[in-house]
């Protein structure tokens, strides 16, 4: 029935746990989950898909979490959240044709800076500061273009979200992050749906590792609400340098 052998599938839902905890809290489970999903004999592209499979939970479940807390409006935010899925369907699309070799070579010092600003900005707390974009443009203008990223590429796409809430959009970092997790999973959604079509995910794989990413992500919000600003600054700027560090590694 799995994709895998048993003892593999027991590697990947550990994965699958860990990568929805840290997820829910900064983003950046696809720095837990891809390298095993490859690692257990996946290539490139199925190994994206399936992440797109077990993912989809993980920022749903997270993002659900938040709306009961409060943090996010789901109704509210169905319009950029729609936005959000359809860009990412046009990235999808146009993965075979956007130079993403490019792209790649530029993803590192965009992270690195996301990462210094969070460590440098002064005042970065889980209070709303001052808007610089309204919302109808944010949501015509960013979220298209960090949904469309999501869907051509992926890596950091949560981090782009968060920089944008909090640079722009002058959101807490805990609202921020709530409302990263809504977008989060409608690109995800959006990337999937196109994925299913051009690819192959592992989807009984994928789907096992969703049950335990709804846990790991369930856990996750619930301690990003208990602790806020405290504990998502750090764990976002370990996870962008992080991921700058390992895509330095793969061009190298």
């Amino acid at each position: 029935m799995f994709e895998v052998s048993l003892d593999l599938l027991a590697l990947l839902i550990a994965a699958g746990f860990v990568a929805g905890f840290i997820d829910a809290i900064a983003g950046g489970g696809g720095l837990v989950t891809m390298p095993v999903l490859l690692l257990v004999g996946a290539d490139p592209v199925t190994a994206l898909a399936t992440n797109k499979v077990q993912g989809l939970f993980g920022a749903g479940t997270a993002a659900l979490s938040y709306a009961r807390g409060g943090h996010v409006d789901l109704r509210k935010q169905a319009l950029p959240a729609s936005a959000a899925f359809a860009a990412a369907m046009c990235g999808a699309l146009l993965v075979s044709i956007l130079p993403t070799d490019t792209i790649r070579l530029l993803l590192p010092v965009v992270l690195v800076g996301i990462a210094l600003f969070f460590v440098v900005k002064k005042g970065l707390d889980d209070t709303d500061r001052h808007k610089r974009m309204t919302p109808l443009i944010f949501g015509a203008s960013v979220v298209p273009l960090c949904g469309a990223y999501d869907g051509l590429l992926g890596p950091g796409a949560g981090s782009f979200y968060m920089l944008g809430f909090v640079s722009l959009a002058g959101y807490g970092v805990l609202k921020a992050t709530a409302h990263t997790k809504l977008l989060n999973f409608a690109s995800n959604l959006g990337g999937l749906t196109v994925f299913a079509v051009v690819a192959t995910p592992w989807w009984f794989t994928g789907l096992a590792m969703a049950a335990v990413q709804i846990a790991g992500a369930q856990c996750g919000a619930m301690l990003a609400q208990k602790i806020g600003a405290r504990l998502i600054k750090p764990l976002l700027v370990t996870t962008s340098l992080i991921l700058a560090i390992k895509l330095l590694w793969e061009m190298l």
